[in-house]
This record gives structure tokens, sequence and C-alpha cells, in this order.
């Protein structure tokens, strides 16, 4: 460190906006209390947390500032020639928000704590300025914070989607392949069905089959139930000669058909004639169960889709009225993924005709997001999260709740607080109970409140409802 070039502060200084009224004499006494900070390319101004050492501005080169962030350095500013720096730490005594350095060579000058306070002093038009400047720089790095933040809920929530899209999509592949060879195989043994000795009359009962089949309410059985009516079905298809009877048992079993059915069926058709049939009506089945397959996944992805679309509110830029249960459960079904990892039970309670509520369905999205995201933290894989929803005094109330441990009190009182978070580093930023506080409260005019013990959390949102003719008051 050193003084710095009387002529070469003073220009610099009379760049800066904040001392641009300020008469040359007190610029002069200014320059001639400064020291001088010369940096390396990649040198370190400060790291964040580091106590305040002064007050900075830049008289030559450009800095560069970052914000770590759930593990990661997060660009918030660049700081070039003129710029200035550590006048709110100074004001408040606080440490440094971000982490700074020299991108090129550069050159600081630096007021200590001395003569920063008795610069404010003497000119209070430089105080003014510091606060008006402070206030922007905060709302630069808890924006980029938040914004962060949201990006990390956001790539989380991307990744459990690919999952849950990944299922069903890889359900429909499969399916499809089967299916076209169950319906090649139903193909090959309608030809030969062809060839058999079958009247017209047995012809037109053949044909029907699948319908009447498909007509049945199959009994509900479980694992061991199912296995055992499967091998009633083969010895019974193998005590008529059946050659592929054991193949073919597992599908019709399954379809419901036991053997009083296929006895039924053996008093109606030559018995030369039963194997190709019930191979054929087997291959049927086969196809037709798969198709079934097919359907419920492609419904499965609409579904996915359609909570997507209902979750960010494509379809609309911005909204006046809001369906509190309808966001819930597009909540729900991106929180999925989460939710089937160990035994987790959602038991949802949402009032009739629920009236919308003034907002914007994206932002309470995340609030709800937020929320159900540490209740399934809370319980830990095992457990019961309560979601309701309902009319309190003119509002609406959404209660997510969960039986896990609880909140302790010293964690109650500041878990609302930015940064704030019990979560391993690079599991939680402490930003997603601030955010939900701000859009609740600072965006909605709502009010959002924690009672918790041992068993029992339960997070209330309360919002204003929208009133009749739909606009916000």
């Amino acid at each position: 460190m050193g003084k710095v070039e009387p002529a070469r502060a003073l220009d610099c200084l009379r760049s800066v906006p904040l001392f641009r009224h300020l008469p040359d004499d007190k610029l002069a006494w200014i320059a001639g209390r400064g020291e001088e900070v010369r940096l390396e390319t990649g040198g370190v101004i400060a790291r964040q947390g580091d106590p305040p050492d002064g007050f900075y501005v830049v008289i030559e080169g450009e800095t560069e500032w970052t914000r770590r962030v759930g593990g990661e350095d997060i660009f918030v500013v660049t700081l070039g020639e003129g710029s200035i720096f550590a006048e709110l730490i100074m004001v408040l005594d606080a440490p440094y928000p971000t982490t700074g350095r020299a991108t090129t060579e550069t050159k600081l000058l630096r007021l200590d704590g001395p003569s920063f306070w008795e610069m404010l002093r003497t000119c209070p038009e430089v105080l003014r300025g510091i606060l008006a400047t402070s206030v922007e720089r905060a709302e630069l790095h808890e924006s980029v914070s938040q914004q962060h933040a949201k990006l990390i809920s956001l790539g989380t929530m991307a990744a459990g989607l690919a999952h849950e899209l990944n299922n069903p999509a890889a359900a429909i592949n499969r399916a499809a392949a089967e299916a076209r060879q169950a319906f090649r195989e139903a193909s090959e043994r309608a030809a030969k069905l062809g060839a058999l000795p079958l009247d017209a009359a047995q012809r037109s009962f053949v044909a029907e089959l699948p319908n009447e089949v498909a007509g049945r309410t199959a009994p509900a059985l479980d694992s061991l139930e199912r296995s055992d009516l499967e091998d009633e079905v083969a010895l019974w298809l193998e005590d008529r000669g059946v050659a592929d009877g054991w193949d073919l048992s597992p599908t019709l079993a399954g379809a419901g058909l036991d053997t009083a059915w296929l006895d039924g069926l053996s008093g109606r058709v030559p018995e030369e004639a039963l194997g190709e049939v019930l191979g054929w009506l087997a291959a049927q089945l086969a196809g037709e169960e798969l198709l079934g397959e097919i359907e419920a996944s492609s419904g499965r992805v609409s579904e996915l889709v359609k909570a997507i679309k209902t979750y960010t509110h494509m379809d609309k830029a911005a909204s006046k009225e809001v369906d509190v249960p309808s966001g819930l459960d597009s909540t729900l079904v991106m929180l999925g993924h989460k939710l089937k990892k160990g035994d987790v039970e959602v038991v949802k309670d949402y009032e009739e005709d629920l009236p919308p509520v003034c907002g914007h369905a994206g932002e309470l999205n995340q609030v709800w997001t937020n929320l159900l995201d540490n209740a399934i933290d809370a319980v830990e894989g095992h457990g019961k999260i309560g979601v309701r929803a309902g009319r309190e005094n003119g509002r609406v109330l959404v209660e997510i709740s969960d039986d896990g441990p609880g909140i302790p009190e010293d964690v109650r009182e500041r878990m609302f607080e930015p940064f704030f978070t019990t979560k391993d580093v690079g599991k939680g930023t402490g930003l997603g109970l601030d955010i939900s506080r701000r859009v609740v409260v600072d965006d909605h005019g709502g009010d959002i409140r924690v009672e918790s013990r041992p068993g029992e959390t339960r997070f209330q949102v309360r919002l204003p409802i929208t009133p009749a003719g739909g606009e916000t008051p």
C-alpha cells in the first residue's frame, strides 16, 4: 500500500457519481487520506464473510464479485473504474456478502475506518448517496441468491420430472413392441382357425369370444390366488392335449377365465379345435392388455404435461384468480418422485367449491413446493403429510402438515430469516421459507405461520379471497 498519485486520484473521484457534487478541496481531502492498493489479475480483494476493512474506490482496472450459494459461486456484479464498494458493510459493521477478485491489474483507493467516518461527518451529501447505493446493492445480492435458489428448485424438479416421464415412456415402448408380436401371433392363429372344421355358428361364436371376455369382470386376486388359478388352467389345458397350455394359462387366468368357463367353451367347439381357439383367444387378449398398458401410460404422460402447465401457469402470463386446490395437486405431481421414495402417505382435504384467491399462480406454486418439500424431508421417507384447503374468516387457509419430529423452538424463531437453514451444506440455501414469506405477505397480502411439536408440524398460509368480479383489492 502507498499514497495515491493526487492528480490521478482527483480525476477518478470526479468521475464517481457519489462525489460529483463535492468541491475540489473535499475531493483533495479524500484523495489525501486514501491509500493505494494494487492487485494483480486474479488477486483476491476480500472473501465472503470477511470483516470490513475500509471503503474502496476503483481507480484503474476491473473487479468481479461472486456470492457462494448452495455450494456454488454465483456471479453478482462487475465493478470497474469509478465504482465504489464496502460502503454498506462499513455502515452496518457487517461482513462482506460477496467475494471480490481483480479481473485485470487493478488499483484501488482505500479509506480506513476513521477516515471513512470523518468523510461522512464532513460530507453529508456523500452519506445520502451511500445509503441509496447500499439499498441497490443489498437488493442485488438478495435477488441473485433468490434466483439461484429458484433455479436449484427447478433443477431438482426437472430431474424428478425426467424420471417420472421416463417410466411411462419406457412402458409405452415395451408394450408397443410386445403388442406388435401379440397381434402378429393372433393373425397367424386366425389363419389356422380358417382351416379347422367349424360350422358357421361355431365360427360366429369363436369370433365373439374376445368381446364376451371383455364384458366379464375379472375377480380381484392376490398373487397367491392368481398363481393357483394359472396352475388350475394349465392343468386343465394339459389334460385336453393343448400343447402350449402352460404358456397360455397366465393370459387366460389374468382375464378371469377359470376351469368352469373353459368347460363351457369345450362344449361348443370341436375337441380338435380347442387348442387353436384358445391360442388365438390368448393372443387377442394379450394384445388388448398391452393396448390398455399403452393407453394408461400415455394418459400418465398427459397427466404430467397438464400438471406442468398448471404448475408453471403457462397458459396465463399473469393471474388474478388462482384455484388453490389445482395448484396444490399439480405441485404434488411435480414432487411425485420424492413422495415415492419410502412409505409416505399424503392425505388431502379440500373444501368443496373453494373460491379463488387473489394472486399469481406461479408464485404461489413455489410456496406450495417449498412447504411440501420441507414436509417430505421432515418425515424422512416414512410418515403422513396432510394437505388441507378451506375457508376461514373471509380468507382461504392452506395447511400443510407432517408427523415428523417437529421444529425446535430456537429454529422456529429464525426459520423465516434469509439464508438460515438446518440442512447440510449443498442441500439447502436457507431461502425457501424466506421466499415463501415474501410471496405470501409482501406480494399477496396474506399471512404465513408455523405451529410445531414432536409428531405434528403445521405450516398455515392465509390468502385473501378474490372478490366478486375477479378484481384484486
